[in-house]
């Protein structure tokens, strides 16, 4: 049985002091980590407010990017070393606006996913389609590619653990959502991909979320599906309570 995996992703939003606010109102009320792992995805300077205020209890908190190298001439990037150093335990990696605004490409994210590992982290590896691949039909071989690049030479036992998120493009912050049983069917793919490539063991232990509009609401529609074991969720992460009502909905 999979555990299910809530994170809320910031994007670039907030002050330190809203950050600090955010984590004392949450950090002693989320559920017990043996019912949901409870995530919280901020912008690097918020970082170790969250680490800090969360220490102690069941909220993990998640980079949102980092390079592949530890050290070195590569200014205004982040060292996922340094990542691992503070207390954190995810990055998010190849999300949608990652890929469109600065052009990452998946064996550039497949290189984060590996220092990632090696730094004692996990990825929440994210794939998704545009609106024009979805309409001619492609969604599919596009997510298979980019799956399938993304995990590269990652091992069996790194895939297992980590989470993978299907955000598609033209669901995030548009209003518009893949109803349940769209979610549940590129989340299968994504699953079937993985089996592909690592056989069935693996693919029944790795976690994959679905992302795009999701809200307290209705995320108890895509929870029950058998694909989506949570949500990476963007603007309804933002306040407290609306985070909270979201890990409530958990069952």
């Amino acid at each position: 049985m999979r555990k299910p995996i809530i994170a809320g992703n910031w994007k670039m939003n907030k002050t330190a002091s809203e950050a600090k606010a955010f984590a004392q109102a949450v950090a002693t009320k989320i559920p017990s980590n043996d019912k949901v792992d409870s995530v919280v995805g901020s912008p690097a300077l918020f970082l170790e407010t969250l680490v800090s205020e969360s220490k102690g209890t069941d909220l993990k908190v998640a980079a949102q990017n980092c390079y592949w190298e530890n050290a070195g001439a590569f200014t205004g990037e982040i060292s996922p070393a340094a990542l691992a150093d503070l207390g954190v335990q995810y990055v998010i990696i190849g999300h949608s606006e990652r890929r469109e605004y600065f052009h990452e490409t998946d064996e550039e994210i497949n290189k984060k996913a590996k220092a990632i590992f090696a730094n004692g982290m996990l990825p929440i590896l994210c794939c998704g389609e545009s609106l024009e691949t979805y309409e001619a039909e492609k969604t599919a071989e596009w997510i298979e590619g980019q799956i399938t690049a993304g995990l590269a030479d990652l091992s069996a036992e790194q895939v297992s653990s980590m989470v993978i998120a299907y955000e598609p493009i033209w669901a995030i912050g548009t209003g518009k959502s893949a109803d349940a049983t769209i979610a549940d069917t590129i989340c299968g793919v994504v699953r079937s991909t993985v089996e592909k490539l690592y056989g069935n063991d693996v693919a029944s232990k790795v976690r994959i979320q679905y992302g795009g509009s999701v809200k307290p609401e209705n995320i108890a529609e895509y929870m029950a599906k058998e694909n989506v074991d949570g949500a990476l969720v963007g603007g309804a992460s933002l306040e407290a309570d609306s985070f909270l009502a979201l890990l409530d909905a958990v069952k």
